[in-house]
């Protein structure tokens, strides 16, 4: 049997990543891992699925900027999940029986997927500035959205390509004597393994996380002195007219929510990712394949809590009218109801993007 740490090869340590080599007896704890993929699997499947369905039914508004910006996390989230079936199976399987192309292509996609996310919360992030600080007199159009959708996609599709290059099958000796297959990144050098795990980290996570910090800081900046404004009973000149509607407030929570969240549950993967690294060096630093397993599972996790985050603190109006329908309340208390949301939409201010 194989060690549960990285694996030595002819000339190197090779990391097993999903493949686990822990003997037998382990029937339950692969079905309590399966259990746990497939669970999040269905949440995140039907959790996008429904973000994605309440955007878009919006019919007597047109598909804004943001709109289109939100679109593309939910998207790429969708993506994300599609790599969670063929983990299930190496969980199973232990030893990599895929193929070279389906190992190739799964942590492509996983960071392609996990990149695409980061960079649209901060091309949101920026939106939403431009949008409510009217620093121009148009900003985003959806045609520019789309565009901006396009380049965030190519540029992640590119920063992540050295994955789908160097993450191959190997052939590795087993305790028994036998030769087991893993699939793992190998890199022709380790000097080009440092420069682009330090370059990715910066570029894909820690940029645009400043970023996005910056962008909300203004925003809040300018919710704050809105609110200020209004309580005082005074108003804005014409030359700085900011204003803050109850819906861009909205949205705005629901968008620190899925940046705080997103932070939260992709750093202990990055993170991990680094100590890999640093255990080609250090051989005492032993990282159990089993303990990569869940925090992949932890990140994985972030595509269900994404649109759960959203769709609750911007549609809670809509989620609210789901439960109704799903529940026995009696129609004349349901009809109340509806009126009262109607009145209190009547009375907030429309200046939101999404009700443009």
């Amino acid at each position: 049997m194989l060690g549960s740490r990285s694996i030595p090869g002819a000339n190197r340590t090779y990391f097993p990543f999903f493949s686990d080599f822990r003997g037998h007896n382990v029937t339950a704890l692969r079905v309590g891992e399966s259990s746990a993929l497939a669970s999040i699997f269905l949440l995140s499947l039907v959790g996008n699925i429904w973000g994605i369905w309440l955007l878009v039914r919006r019919r007597q508004h047109r598909l804004c900027a943001a709109n289109c910006l939100v679109l593309n996390l939910f998207c790429a989230d969708l993506l994300f999940i599609t790599s969670i079936p063929f983990i299930a199976v190496v969980r199973w399987t232990e030893s990599w029986e895929l193929g070279d192309v389906v190992c190739h292509m799964l942590f492509y996609v996983v960071s392609l997927s996990g990149a695409v996310v980061i960079f649209s919360l901060s091309a949101v992030s920026l939106e939403r500035v431009v949008s409510i600080a009217r620093l121009r007199h148009a900003a985003f159009r959806r045609r520019k959205a789309l565009v901006a959708a396009f380049l965030i996609w190519g540029f992640a599709a590119l920063t992540t390509l050295p994955l789908c290059i160097f993450f191959t099958v190997v052939r590795v000796p087993a305790a028994t004597g036998e030769e087991v297959q893993i699939c793992t990144l190998v890199w022709p050098s380790m000097a080009g393994e440092i420069i682009w795990d330090v370059t990715f980290a910066i570029v894909c996570f820690l940029a645009p996380g400043v970023v996005i910090v910056i962008s909300y800081s203004k925003i809040l900046q300018i919710t704050k002195a809105s609110r200020r404004s209004l309580n005082a009973g005074l108003a804005y000149s014409k030359n700085h007219q900011i204003r803050v509607s109850q819906q861009d407030y909205r949205l705005f929570r629901a968008l620190i929510l899925l940046m705080i969240s997103f932070f939260i549950m992709w750093s202990p993967i990055m993170i991990t990712i680094i100590l890999i690294l640093v255990q080609t060096y250090k051989q005492d630093l032993n990282i159990l394949p089993s303990a990569f397993f869940w925090i992949v599972l932890f990140t994985f996790a972030n595509s269900a809590v994404n649109p759960i985050l959203y769709n609750v603190a911007h549609f809670r109006r809509k989620c609210e009218e789901i439960l109704l329908c799903c529940t026995w309340i009696p129609l004349r208390h349901r009809a109340g109801t509806e009126t009262t949301a109607k009145r209190s939409n009547h009375k907030q201010p429309h200046l939101s993007f999404i009700t443009k």
